[in-house]
């Protein structure tokens, strides 16, 4: 089987509003992929930007996976979390990038997006951090079927650090230029 092995970092997140921040990460793939070793999911601790508008997390990757199909390439989903003085939690980014498809070195930039308040009330309990809106459903985040029904807005942006590395893909015929 072919494999890929996935090295890197959740870097930082940039340009968001809030200054108190985590996040949740998790790389899904199709039936075809298996997970060879590492961890799919993770969490990186709650970072506070002061001076500069950017949260460090510096959260290492370190993924192995074989496969034996291309389809259901896989994919980084990232959740950002904004924490308050109560240590109450809410929603402040969504977002998602296909893996590259090409061994070697990469930065991702993950633009992300939030869920648009609907009502006056929400727009003020968001902006005294009470928390915004939030997705009961992470399959949301990649597929356009129920998507186009949420009003969203932009938010921040998750910057990864990847390095990939591809191995017996010409067993299968797969050449990388």
């Amino acid at each position: 089987m072919a494999e890929v092995h996935v090295i890197g970092q959740l870097l930082k997140a940039v340009d968001f509003d809030e200054p108190h921040l985590y996040c949740k990460w998790s790389l899904q793939s199709g039936n075809a992929w298996r997970l060879v070793q590492g961890e799919v999911q993770g969490q990186t601790h709650v970072s506070s930007h002061r001076l500069q508008n950017s949260s460090d997390f510096a959260q290492p990757i370190d993924i192995h996976l074989s496969t034996a199909a291309l389809q259901g390439w896989p994919r980084l989903l990232v959740e950002v979390y904004a924490v308050n003085v109560l240590q109450q939690c809410w929603p402040v980014g969504y977002g998602f990038a296909h893996l590259p498809a090409r061994p070697g070195a990469h930065r991702l930039e993950i633009n992300t997006w939030r869920i648009a308040p609907s009502t006056w009330w929400q727009s003020i309990k968001e902006k005294f951090g009470g928390g915004g809106a939030a997705l009961h459903k992470t399959d949301l985040l990649y597929s356009g079927v129920e998507r186009y029904k949420l009003q969203t807005r932009s938010s921040g942006k998750i910057i990864v650090e990847l390095n990939l590395i591809f191995r017996k893909f010409e067993e299968y015929g797969v050449e990388f230029k």
